[in-house]
């Protein structure tokens, strides 16, 4: 690892949740469909010099249109932390999914780091089929669209640095510009996988999820997250409950709620 790399807090803030069984989070099913809840995330990425949002979440009215229980917004959540939705410069869109970039009207200052192939995906021929739509909410894709107008919008074409220790890592196959982010931390290089990998039984048994677009892509990119981070233990999926369970929280009023990810996991 280079030493001369800035390091990077990382926190991963749980703002949603939802009920949920196994078989609706792999293809193919599962034979024992016990239950497996989901947790909704977005992640926050800082040191003394730079600050990055990952993700916006959802708000109120998609919660209650898609039936999640909505803890808390994004905004709020990042508040926890001292970092104010409004003042942030730097936001890092894994892909336009609803529960990924929804509350992005919060972040009135901040530029929107995506890759090309998300919007011309999630602008394209694939959204005439409800496979592939069902994962989004037009307002917030012609949202999107506004803000590249207003020159809000940094498009990426595969991998791209953003800052000395940050970068981000096109692995498509669950939207065809889905991207994950490596950190550089004390801990190493932190992977945060976002929809590139749910759970984590998804990437260490090599299962895909049940929304998709290139399953192979998806197969494949759980090596490339494997490849990116220090080693499976700093690969963070993105949706799964056992995050908080794994990771110290922020600090004991947090607990539950915001867990730390650039230091060690407890198990």
């Amino acid at each position: 690892m280079d030493a001369t790399l800035p390091e990077y807090e990382v926190y991963a803030i749980r703002y949603a949740s939802r009920e949920g069984y196994r078989s609706n989070h792999f293809i193919g099913g599962d034979a024992h469909d016990a239950p497996m809840p989901m947790d909704y995330f977005v992640w926050l990425i800082r040191n003394a010099d730079r600050t990055f949002v990952v993700d916006t979440g959802f708000g109120a009215e998609v919660a209650e249109k898609r039936g999640r229980q909505l803890l808390r917004t994004p905004a709020e959540g990042l508040a926890l932390l001292d970092v104010h939705a409004p003042d942030v410069k730097d936001v890092i869109i894994t892909h336009m999914h609803y529960d990924h970039v929804g509350t992005f009207h919060d972040f009135g200052a901040a530029q929107f780091h995506l890759q090309d192939d998300e919007m011309a995906y999630a602008t394209g021929r694939y959204m005439r089929h409800r496979q592939f739509n069902h994962g989004y909410e037009i307002d917030d894709v012609v949202g999107m669209v506004r803000l590249v107008f207003k020159d809000r919008v940094v498009f990426h074409r595969g991998d791209a640095q953003l800052a000395p220790g940050v970068s981000i890592h096109r692995i498509g196959g669950h939207t065809h510009g889905l991207q994950c982010v490596r950190v550089r931390t004390r801990r190493g290089w932190v992977v945060l996988a976002s929809d590139c990998s749910h759970f984590y039984e998804h990437f260490e048994k090599e299962r895909a999820f049940t929304t998709m677009f290139n399953v192979g892509e998806a197969i494949d990119g759980y090596r490339k997250l494997r490849a990116l981070a220090q080693s499976p233990r700093h690969i963070i999926p993105g949706h799964d409950p056992l995050v908080m369970r794994r990771y110290p929280a922020a600090c004991a009023q947090l607990d539950g709620i915001v867990a730390r990810l650039d230091v060690d996991p407890k198990e």
